[in-house]
């Protein structure tokens, strides 16, 4: 039974090297990103489905050299560029980030709001409740014990994949779909155009370079450690793509095949898989809404107030008391 221990151990060291990269990769399937999955799914079926493998492949690699560069300068992004460029140029990325990621934050409390909706919960209630455990985490957690949390919202996501495997959707059609390259005729259509640039601009988005890096340096993690840390980019991005993967398959099954094209946000999502998928898979699909509204509402202002410590020069990280890192203990409940 060597091979069973084998496998075990091999098991053991990849959870043990999870941290950054998993995280910064599934936080990216935000409310916002299961909508566009979603609607991708809706509109146009399994059709999309080939633009999981590029959008994979970029992941991998704009991940892959943030957390390097962190490895082997010790700095995070916006120090960088403030090093390199001056901090002109620092000053108006750091606007740019600040102002996107506030529309973003707004839009993972919307999908925490939406998401409660479904089990009959007012907005009233559970938006101010989520934001207080959003700020006592990110205030009062170390940073092991916030990554841990993480980590366990990251696996919750796994949900969609049972949403998807509940939807019954035709495994062949599916997987032909996503190795099957498209016909230049399918380019001309511009509302597939439009949600295949969307797919792109919600799987790699620009606040996650910045996280990514800030998490590897405040981690420690050096050049001899990196062997580590990039499989757990590597793992990171493949798990995300293929919840991404199961929630367009669920929705081209359910959605799509029923002749329900257009839906405004992901809770319409979840509602319509309720007559056509059933109780289990409404339940699944509204708690991953839940809890990707939650976490993406915690990562997106430790990401803001990173980039702006670094881009300024300021001490930061979770396991800084308010005497050393004021600005960014102050800042990062906003």
């Amino acid at each position: 039974m060597k091979w069973l221990r084998r496998w075990k151990i091999q098991i053991l060291v990849l959870f043990s090297v999870l941290g950054p990269g998993f995280i910064t990769a599934n936080v990216d399937n935000d409310p916002g990103g299961i909508f566009t999955y979603s609607q991708a799914g809706a509109q146009f079926g399994y059709s999309l489905l080939w633009t999981m493998i590029p959008i994979t492949v970029a992941l991998i690699v704009v991940q892959e050299m943030v957390a390097r560069m962190g490895a082997v300068t010790g700095k995070g992004l916006s120090d960088l560029i403030r090093e390199e460029y001056g901090l002109r140029i620092t000053v108006f990325v750091m606007l740019g980030l600040v102002i996107t990621n506030f529309g973003n934050i707004v839009t993972e409390f919307a999908g925490i709001a939406g998401s409660m909706e479904l089990f009959g919960l007012s907005k009233y209630i559970t938006v101010p409740v989520c934001a207080l455990i959003v700020w006592l985490l990110v205030i009062k957690g170390a940073q092991k014990n916030v990554e841990k949390i993480f980590l366990a919202g990251s696996f919750f996501y796994i949900t969609y994949i049972a949403a998807g495997v509940l939807a019954h959707p035709s495994w062949k059609h599916s997987l032909l779909a996503t190795v099957t390259l498209p016909t230049l005729a399918s380019f001309r259509e511009k509302g597939a155009v439009f949600t295949v640039i969307g797919l792109v601009g919600t799987t790699i988005a620009p606040w996650m370079q910045f996280y990514l890096q800030a998490s590897i340096v405040e981690k420690g993690v050096t050049k001899r450690q990196y062997s580590a840390s990039r499989l757990d980019v590597i793992v990171g991005c493949i798990f995300t793509d293929l919840v991404a993967w199961f929630i367009i398959v669920a929705c081209a099954a359910t959605l799509y095949a029923s002749g329900f094209h257009n839906i405004r946000d992901a809770k319409d999502a979840a509602e319509a898989l309720r007559p056509l998928a059933g109780q289990f898979a409404f339940i699944l699909f509204a708690l991953g809404l839940f809890n990707a509204g939650l976490f993406s509402a915690t990562i997106l202002p430790l990401s803001t107030v990173y980039t702006v410590c670094e881009g300024l020069g300021f001490e930061s990280g979770l396991d800084n008391k308010f005497s050393e890192a004021p600005f960014f203990i102050g800042s990062t409940p906003c």
